[in-house]
């Protein structure tokens, strides 16, 4: 394990001297790489779905970790798309001149090694290599067993890019021991390694976040709510709680508690029924639910639960201020909706509701790098320091200051 981080290490170096033209290229040139090597991943993908369906993964992790032609036309668009972006480093942030004569600037670096922990989904290996390299800095990139063909397919063909041009490999490199105790040493090991990002389940969030060395930025799970409220436009509220929830029900922004003012439950709960029965989604509600529609107890275990699936819970709360009641009671900081046509009511949702994303009249799942103009995305942070949100290119760096003096001494 030292000895593949010091070589990652080392090839940072290296990576540094790249112009922001030769990095274009070589994405480019990695996007027609993925092109030319698709009946490879398609066939490691065939290999990884077929240990899905033998370890009865659910459906929403098979969908995740699927891919076929158009995924993967999509993950070469992605890192075209990346290769396009202003370089994020190098940036002058800021910049003055004090008293002495002395210039100061704030300048936009590297972070320098960062380690990504992720599972499932195979389009994260290419799209957090593609950023990684565009922002300079080495990726070490430890994908779940389930995609481990998939994931070493597409590395190879991203390596292949940077071998041709006499670069070493370690500038995208997959973490070689897939086991547990990998990833302890890993997170341990900050003499190389920069910065840690682990996107998964809440069980593998909470196991880095507790014996990680490295520093973190947490891509925690996504317990999305949307609030219905008493002024909102009951057309478009059935609209957007379903966009919300089956639009793509097996990801961190979809919608997993739907909360309901009371005073207009009676009215919209038997739409909203009617509607996700149609898209045979499981429902379960309180007791004020199930007074009104015919669905399963929803306790307290099912309002702390990240789904990933089509199921959903159902609240029915004393109007928005019982609506940021739940929220900050059981919501994880990631996106948080409200419908509403009242603007007094709507500032008081937005300003009030702790989330990376706070929606009005508009699905939560439009938290995306890419919806947003980032580029393809690192993921969605719930941290509150140095990243919120969809983290693009410009979060993978940091800043250092230079100074321009002139023979200036401190007296």
């Amino acid at each position: 394990m030292e000895t593949f981080l010091k070589a990652a290490k080392e090839a940072s170096a290296q990576l540094l001297r790249l112009t922001s033209g030769q990095k274009r290229q070589l994405l480019e040139e990695m996007a027609t790489s993925l092109r030319h090597h698709k009946e490879a991943i398609l066939q490691a993908n065939r290999e990884d779905m077929a240990y899905a369906k033998e370890a009865n993964l659910s459906s929403a992790l098979r969908d995740r970790l699927y891919l076929n032609e158009e995924r993967i036309e999509g993950m070469a668009k992605a890192i075209e798309e990346i290769a396009a972006l202003k370089d994020p480093v190098g940036r002058v942030l800021d910049g003055w001149e004090i008293e002495n004569g002395m210039r100061i600037e704030k300048v936009s670096i590297p972070i320098g090694v960062i380690g990504i922990i992720y599972e499932s989904r195979p389009n994260v290996t290419s799209d957090a290599a593609a950023l990684c390299f565009k922002s300079s800095n080495v990726v070490i990139l430890k994908g779940g067993k389930e995609a481990k063909n998939s994931n070493e397919a597409i590395a190879m063909a991203l390596q292949e890019v940077l071998i041709n041009h006499g670069l070493p490999k370690e500038i995208i490199s997959l973490l070689p021991d897939y086991s547990r105790e990998g990833v302890d040493r890993l997170i341990r090991m900050d003499r190389y390694v920069d910065l840690i990002i682990p996107r998964g389940g809440e069980a593998l969030i909470r196991h880095v976040s507790q014996h990680a060395t490295v520093p973190i930025v947490k891509h925690d799970k996504g317990l999305c709510h949307t609030y219905i409220d008493r002024d909102a436009d009951l057309n478009k509220a059935v609209s957007i709680a379903i966009n919300a929830k089956i639009q793509r029900p097996g990801v961190c922004n979809a919608m997993e508690t739907l909360l309901v003012d009371r005073a207009i439950a009676k009215e919209i709960l038997p739409k909203l029924h009617e509607a996700f029965l149609a898209h045979g989604t499981d429902l379960r509600g309180c007791a004020s639910t199930q007074e009104l529609i015919d669905v399963a107890p929803a306790g307290e275990e099912d309002f702390h639960t990240e789904y990933l699936d089509n199921i959903l819970s159902i609240k029915v709360v004393d109007g928005v201020e019982g609506a940021i009641d739940h929220i900050r009671t059981y919501g994880s900081g990631h996106s948080e909706a409200i419908v509403t046509e009242n603007y007094t009511t709507a500032e008081r949702f937005l300003n009030e509701v702790d989330a990376a994303c706070v929606y009005l009249n508009a699905s939560t799942r439009f938290t995306d790098g890419g919806v947003f103009g980032f580029g393809a995305e690192v993921g969605i942070s719930t941290n509150k320091l140095h990243a919120r949100g969809p983290m693009g290119i410009n979060d993978l760096t940091t800043y250092k200051y230079r100074i321009y003096g002139n023979g200036q001494i401190r007296e």
